[in-house]
């Protein structure tokens, strides 16, 4: 019974692999021939093609350390391995998660409607915070990766130090160790996308109250606007949780010889990077109209082969 549903629980993570890549590659490639026929791209399309691209990269990583769990011994796991393959995911990772948390910024100044007067300077200035946002998070990212290397290097030299533990018990720790970091970083951006979440709300809430006054309780166009925001910013909410509580999950549990457990936290992990980019394919229009443009053409290729 564990065997197949190892092998089920294998065979989405693959699917959901290669979804991705051709979901995150289907972004990028149409954004930037975009750019190239109009010769300028909006602020959206270029957040999602850098998501895009963090995103391909860390289903690559993902991919690749997960291959690696299952073909290589702990003993191949040396120091340099380690840093290279842990050191590659926190980048991909915190680009992913950043990325989007610019999205759900972008969205609320965007969209919201105060009259605060910070709020009024930040909203004209969206792609200046949206910048500065990204710039601040490196921080975040170094110092994450400066913890990373610290527990690397802290496993290796306790390792070699005491050789009487066997290589299995002294490999379970690393993982609660790299872990722990990626954990405590995610729940930064998760609640600033939580705080513009909020806040669009509050501000639709108030814009629903004053246009009752006019309209009768008809909607707007900026009352759909807020509501197509929220749709957006929603579904991100579900991706970002499960993905959340699939580091906490693995973080928790993470043991040498539950291999099943470990499988089914990756294929939650990778729901987040890879079905939530064709959640903005089909919410685009401009994306979803590329795509049905590519579908008829693969179509008419089929039929004159």
């Amino acid at each position: 019974m564990a065997t197949i549903l190892q092998s089920i629980l294998t065979f989405i993570f693959i699917v959901e692999f290669f979804v991705g890549n051709l979901g995150n590659g289907f972004i990028a490639l149409a954004n930037c021939v975009d750019s190239v026929k109009r010769k300028k791209i909006s602020s959206v399309d270029h957040i999602l093609t850098a998501l895009a691209i963090s995103r391909f990269f860390l289903l690559w990583v993902t991919f690749l350390d997960w291959l690696m769990c299952i073909k290589f011994s702990p003993s191949f796991m040396t120091r340099n391995i380690l840093r290279i393959t842990q050191i590659s995911w926190n980048i991909s990772n915190h680009f992913n998660i950043w990325l989007a948390t610019s999205l759900s910024i972008f969205y609320f100044l965007k969209i919201a409607l105060f009259s605060n007067s910070l709020f009024l300077y930040l909203k004209w200035r969206i792609k200046r915070v949206v910048l500065i946002v990204l710039l601040l998070s490196l921080v975040l990212l170094f110092l994450n990766i400066f913890l990373v290397i610290k527990h690397i290097d802290a496993w290796t030299d306790g390792y070699k130090r005491n050789t009487s533990n066997s290589l299995s018990s002294s490999f379970v720790e690393f993982p609660r160790l790299f872990l722990l970091p990626s954990v405590m970083f995610t729940l930064i951006p998760f609640g600033v996308s939580l705080t513009a979440f909020l806040l669009l709300i509050i501000s639709l809430w108030k814009h629903i109250k004053k246009m009752q006054h006019y309209t009768k309780g008809c909607r707007d166009v900026r009352t759909l606007a807020h509501i197509t925001a929220l749709q957006t910013v929603i579904v991100f909410f579900l991706f970002y949780i499960t993905f959340f509580l699939s580091l906490l999950v693995e973080f928790c549990i993470f043991d040498i010889e539950k291999e099943l457990t470990i499988l089914f936290a990756r294929v939650a992990i990778t729901i987040f990077p890879s079905i939530h980019s064709w959640v903005f394919i089909l919410g685009h229009s401009k994306l979803r109209q590329d795509l049905f443009s590519v579908l008829q053409w693969l179509t008419y290729f089929c039929k004159h082969m």
